[in-house]
């Protein structure tokens, strides 16, 4: 089979398609046909050498896609060859076949193809775990979206909406921001021309229920000026450098603020598997029913993968980059 190969601390044209062995199905897994994969921030960090594998798995890089079911482990009872499914691997997706937990493993809505469908797993489930499941963000709450116009940031817009949630949000252009404001987003901020923290207090004094970041940096403390008391603070990215800005233990306080980091790669199995469950219950068929929709920036042949990784270096996207054999 094919699959996209690196050279660990290379830059994106050191991206190259080479032939390896098909991988062996092992027990309690799943092999997929892979038709589209999802290109995510996480496989530039590990092509530059800053984000190794989980220990024991693929060391090729993608972590989701979608295709059709090929083989089954002999104790896998809900997926049979012929399905059409999508999902979250730790590894591997950046192939023409990939190995997959099969509790890892969605349906494919009817209403998807499966260039959206390989979109959906990493930002949707990102944004999911985020909002609901770490800071339990009430219906008729707030929010405060950086990156809004970020494939995780879209997500958590359509969310938030489907939930009754108001959001802010924060971008660069007004091009994006328009973007945010189509999903449902009524607060829009462009950080390169006003102060988040001052628009977000005049919009809503009382503060947000939940403030998901991907900078750091000197965004933490204003972070916590516009959170509502009891509120959550999300980090899920350091774009803005590793070390933030000296924390307002006053303020933190003030606010009985959590503030909490997370990743969704180097959790447990069962941990994804029971984050798979509860959002394919609650928010799965809203894609089928139109409520839901992948945003898509490109879809790009396999064979310009260094191009999708040079945007996304760049943060020149408005969603998901899709690359397809």
């Amino acid at each position: 089979m094919r699959y996209i190969d690196y050279d660990s601390g290379s830059g994106p044209q050191g991206l190259t398609i080479r032939e390896t062995d098909s991988p062996s199905v092992t027990k309690g897994k799943v092999k997929i046909k892979v038709h589209a994969f999802g290109v995510n921030r996480a496989d530039t960090l590990q092509r530059q050498g800053k984000y190794p594998p989980p220990p024991g798995e693929s060391e090729i890089l993608g972590l989701e896609a979608a295709g059709e079911v090929i083989e089954v482990a002999s104790d896998i009872t809900q997926w049979k060859t012929g399905d059409k499914v999508f999902g979250l691997m730790p590894g591997g997706g950046y192939a023409e076949e990939a190995v997959v937990d099969a509790r890892h493993l969605m349906p494919l809505p009817s209403q998807l193809s499966m260039h959206e469908a390989a979109g959906l797993s990493e930002v949707f489930l990102t944004a999911y775990q985020a909002l609901f499941d770490i800071a339990q963000t009430p219906s008729q709450g707030k929010a405060l979206i950086h990156a809004g116009a970020s494939g995780v940031g879209l997500a958590a817009i359509q969310l938030c909406k489907l939930e009754g949630i108001n959001t802010a949000v924060t971008a660069s252009t007004d091009e994006k921001l328009a973007l945010c404001e189509s999903l449902g987003a009524s607060c829009l901020i462009n950080y390169k021309q006003q102060d988040f923290a001052k628009i977000v207090s005049e919009q809503w004094n009382e503060g947000v229920n939940t403030v998901i970041d991907f900078v750091g940096g000197d965004y933490l403390n204003r972070n916590l000026s516009v959170l509502a008391k009891d509120g959550t603070i999300v980090y899920l990215a350091m774009l803005g450098g590793r070390y933030a800005d000296k924390l307002d233990l006053g303020l933190m306080l003030t606010k009985r603020a959590k503030i909490v980091g997370s990743t969704l790669r180097s959790r447990s199995d069962e941990y994804k598997a029971h984050l798979i469950n509860a959002f394919t219950a609650r928010f799965l068929g809203a894609f089928s029913q139109g409520d839901l929709k992948v945003n898509i920036d490109t879809v790009l042949a396999a064979e310009d993968i260094a191009t999708a990784h040079q945007r996304l270096e760049a943060n020149a996207t408005q969603g998901k980059l899709i690359a397809h054999w």
